[in-house]
């Protein structure tokens, strides 16, 4: 390869890692200002609807939580009422009550 090739693949490849990089800090933005605004509590989750990401924005979930929630909903069908989320492994009466703001049918 000749020098002038290699400094236009390194001009290129520079140029797609900055674009990279804008996206994800945009989409970095985006998540935090949803999470503030669930930590707000203007907005609910919807138990039967939201993906395990969305499950991940409330406080003291996580990814494995989220993901068991999920799991639950896919294996046992629609959640019949927000009680029925203890039945989720992980998830007691505390973690219930701190989370029971922001979660609907």
């Amino acid at each position: 390869m000749k020098r002038e090739e290699i400094l236009i693949l390194a001009v290129i490849a520079c140029t797609l890692a900055v674009l990279n990089m804008g996206n994800f800090i945009r989409k970095q933005r985006l998540r935090n200002d949803y999470r503030l605004i669930v930590e707000a509590g203007k907005i609910q989750v919807s138990l039967n609807a939201a993906h395990a990401g969305e499950f991940e924005d409330l406080p003291g979930i996580g990814p494995v939580l989220a993901e068991r929630i999920v799991d639950y909903r896919e294996k046992e069908g629609a959640y019949e009422s927000l009680e029925e989320l203890k039945k989720v492994k992980g998830i007691g009466d505390i973690l219930f009550q701190k989370i029971l703001p922001y979660v609907r049918l």
